[in-house]
């Protein structure tokens, strides 16, 4: 292994880090998992985004020749709204920070954003140029970090990536698709959910790691990336797969209280310039993925 194939990856312990870590490291990357609690492996270590001093430290120490930053406060209805931008966009600056006060000249650090920013878009199928519309504080903290983050795309190269909705095994409970799997795989009488005609762009997130691995690997700097399947599905579509999948009927009740006032609608990606910029990606059906995640049940 060289030095120059060395990765410092921040979430690493959360659903996306995981699959991204197993992803790098097949392809024959170190991976230094940057983790909040105490280190459960020789290729990890402390960092605490939300301290300047302790981001300089990590750098110093670790020297990476790539950032991928996916550490954040990610689940929209999170209560403290402080934290999204105390998170999402001082850590993010800190952690920038501390790449140029250590002297570092990485050859790709990648930010992940969320397609959240673009909120209730009526464009169709949105590219990276959708004017960004957020309508929840956990959108607009992405949003103001991009801003933040393009401030320094003239001294490192920086890719910022706007994935759209994914799942996969090991996803939170709380996320809408873990939850209607655990309740098909349970054989629920009954599911509460929130507005059933909201679509969505969902993607595996094995399918979503490869895209990273592919930006770190290809001329991408200075740009923003959406990551996408481009193929949207109702909420009403994903009961369907499941009822086909667990041969059974559930009885749907729609909970006024899931139904969130700054509902996006519909949010659905083009992957044209992610194609253009890594290649075709080898896209997973949601059926597929479905079936994935019921039979590690």
């Amino acid at each position: 292994m060289t030095e120059q194939r060395r990765v410092l990856l921040t979430g690493v312990n959360g659903f996306t880090g995981k699959y991204v870590r197993a992803e790098l490291e097949a392809a024959g990357y170190t991976v230094i998992g940057a983790v909040v609690g105490a280190p459960s492996g020789p290729n990890e270590v402390i960092l605490d985004i939300t301290s300047l001093d302790n981001c300089r430290r990590v750098m110093e120490t670790v020297r990476p020749d790539y950032v991928i930053h996916l550490a954040a406060i990610s689940f929209v209805q999170h209560a403290d709204v402080e934290a999204f931008y105390h998170v999402n966009v001082i850590g993010t600056l800190n952690l920038i920070q501390a790449i140029a006060d250590a002297g570092l000249s990485p050859q790709r650090v990648l930010v992940a954003s969320s397609a959240n920013i673009y909120g209730n878009a009526k464009a169709g199928v949105i590219s990276e140029e959708q004017p960004p519309e957020p309508v929840n504080h956990y959108a607009t903290s992405k949003l103001a970090m991009e801003y933040m983050v393009r401030t320094w795309c003239d001294r490192l190269p920086i890719v910022i990536t706007r994935p759209f909705n994914y799942t996969g095994v090991g996803q939170a409970p709380h996320f809408l698709i873990p939850k209607i799997v655990s309740h098909f795989t349970r054989r629920a009488a009954v599911i509460e959910l929130g507005n059933l005609d909201v679509e969505r762009d969902f993607s595996d997130v094995r399918m979503v790691a490869r895209a990273y691995r592919g930006l770190l690997e290809h001329d991408c700097a200075g740009q923003v990336v959406n990551i996408c399947s481009g193929r949207p599905y109702a909420i009403r579509d994903i009961l369907g797969l499941m009822r086909e999948i667990a041969g059974y009927e559930i009885d749907v009740r729609v909970n006024p209280a899931f139904v969130r006032h700054s509902e996006v609608k519909t949010l659905v990606g083009s992957t044209e310039k992610l194609r253009r910029l890594i290649g075709e990606l080898n896209y997973i059906p949601l059926e597929e993925t479905l079936r994935w995640m019921v039979s590690a049940k």
